[in-house]
């Protein structure tokens, strides 16, 4: 229903450049912009082009288009899981050469995600505003990205609190389980305290220490 373009954007951007990283945020189509043709897409188009476009244009830029990873937050999180869940390998007959590249992210970083849009978990709102009111099953399932981990979904770094009370802490718990299930490479933080939309966490004690924890894990990664 919003971009947080600021707040879990360019702050975050501002903090990936201060670990050497390069950073390129990205302003998506709501599904409530006039501009769609078929709302629930829009986002996920627009997060595959961006990927594609940072690889198209990694030499330039000074990217490795072999570490190009996707960040999320909230209902952000949900659309880099999806991302990372949906990827395709690119139109190899595209006249934009651009869309002849792949869209898989090679890592992500899932901040107190929306993952699932199943009855339980679900943060309703989200559900709404991306599939519409009462959405059939079939749509349920094909935009609850646990339900499409694979052993190609990228590596995972996911942090959650646990007393979220706007995007139950279960949706991280249900998508590192399905990521261990298919052997995926993952790590898991849930802190007890800190509630939604804490970003960066400055100020909130060891909560802030998930950008610590995250900087290792590229780290490790290599990326």
């Amino acid at each position: 229903g919003m971009l947080a373009y600021d707040w879990e954007g360019t702050d975050i951007a501002g903090w990936l450049n201060g670990q050497g990283i390069a950073a390129v945020v990205l302003k998506y189509r709501l599904p409530e912009k006039a501009s769609n043709v078929v709302r629930r897409l829009s986002p996920l188009l627009d997060a595959k082009r961006a990927l594609r476009l940072t690889r198209h244009h990694a030499e330039s830029w000074g990217v490795d288009p072999r570490r190009i990873g996707v960040m999320g937050f909230s209902a952000g999180g949900h659309l880099a899981s999806m991302l990372g869940t949906h990827f395709d390998a690119g139109d190899a007959d595209a006249a934009d050469p651009v869309e002849r590249l792949n869209s898989r992210p090679d890592f992500m970083i899932l901040m107190y995600p929306v993952i699932t849009m199943t009855d339980g978990a679900a943060h309703a709102g989200s559900r709404q505003n991306l599939l519409g009111k009462d959405p059939p099953e079939e749509l349920r399932r094909e935009y609850s990205s646990e339900l499409h981990v694979t052993r190609a979904t990228p590596p995972t770094f996911l942090v959650h609190a646990g007393d979220d009370a706007v995007v139950s802490v279960r949706n991280s718990l249900l998508f590192h389980a399905a990521l261990v299930a298919r052997g995926v490479p993952a790590e898991l933080h849930v802190y007890p305290s800190g509630g939604h939309g804490f970003s960066l966490a400055i100020g909130h004690g060891r909560l802030q220490g998930w950008t610590q924890r995250c900087a290792e894990w590229l780290a490790e990664k290599g990326r």
